[in-house]
């Protein structure tokens, strides 16, 4: 009887070892919720994300230029609705901060509105839904946001704020993740129809066609860096201006706990055509729950 014993507890532990080994150790956010996962009814999808352009140098003209420095800090919040995880809703929220006549590039946070020289303010508001439309694909989404402008001017006294104008904007999104697991591929098309009356914005009335693929390691489940290439084609609809850039850049997400994320982004326009050839610095917090 005992060597019978002895052979089952044998067996047993032996069993309970091959199956913790086969089972898979559970995904971290930065892993499985990509910009294409869609969130389980119930779950909330908190992003605050800050970005820090600066220019000192333009296609509009040869050599240095007064410094221009853009942040731009948005809060985007997403909840799931639908019991099948087919359908999100959000809204997305942007505050401006913009200094010229080439002050510091870190006096976007004075929030000092010196005349002349800075502007900032909340500039815009969408309501926004996500969704699947291809259930056999299910990392496969398409956000769309109607964006509302806030600002009662473009331009005062020379500083420019933010586009005055209506944003269609339709974003597609789609990843891989490679049989290793250490490697995923996302790609994101951004299309943006902007309208409004002409004389109120330099976009109105154009079209922005944004595709770009990010290049993710994830040394860790933990930790990911990342590379990426954008591009950005803005196709005049009515307004008589057209304009194009290509940006290179890297950065690095970790997860800070089963909730809470930070990511790091920097990237530089390498190329492009009526438009500023800056930099940006990038931080960002999520909270998934």
């Amino acid at each position: 009887m005992k060597k019978i014993i002895t052979l089952i507890t044998i067996v047993s532990f032996t069993f309970l070892g091959f199956s913790q080994e086969d089972q898979e150790p559970e995904k971290s956010v930065i892993q499985e919720y990509t910009p294409s996962k869609l969130l389980n009814k119930g779950q909330w999808d908190i992003k605050w994300f800050n970005n820090l352009y600066t220019q000192t140098e333009s296609t509009f003209s040869d050599g240095e230029e007064p410094r221009q420095t853009f942040f731009t800090s948005t809060l985007d919040i997403f909840t799931g609705v639908s019991e099948n995880s087919s359908f999100n809703v959000g809204l997305l929220l942007e505050f401006r901060s913009n200094v010229v006549n080439d002050r510091n590039a870190l006096d976007v946070f004075s929030f000092d509105g010196e005349r002349g020289t800075a502007r900032s303010g909340f500039t815009s508001f969408a309501p926004a839904v996500k969704f699947n439309p291809i259930k056999s694909v299910s990392n496969f989404t398409i956000q769309t946001a109607f964006h509302i402008p806030l600002v009662d001017n473009e331009t005062e006294d020379g500083v420019f704020l933010d586009q005055k104008g209506f944003i269609f904007q339709n974003r597609f999104f789609y990843d891989y993740t490679f049989p290793s697991g250490d490697w995923q591929i996302f790609t994101e098309l951004n299309t943006e129809y902007n309208f409004g009356k002409k004389e109120d914005s330099f976009a109105n009335n154009s079209l922005s066609l944004t595709p770009g693929v990010f290049l993710s390691y994830f040394p860790s489940q933990k930790f990911t860096i990342l590379a990426l290439v954008q591009h950005q084609q803005r196709i005049d609809t009515g307004n008589d201006f057209e304009q194009d850039f290509t940006a290179v850049g890297g950065g690095a997400k970790y997860q800070l706990s089963k909730v809470l994320n930070i990511e790091t982004l920097y990237t530089n326009f390498v190329r492009g055509n009526n438009t500023g050839l800056g930099q940006t610095f990038n931080i960002g917090l999520r909270a998934l729950f």
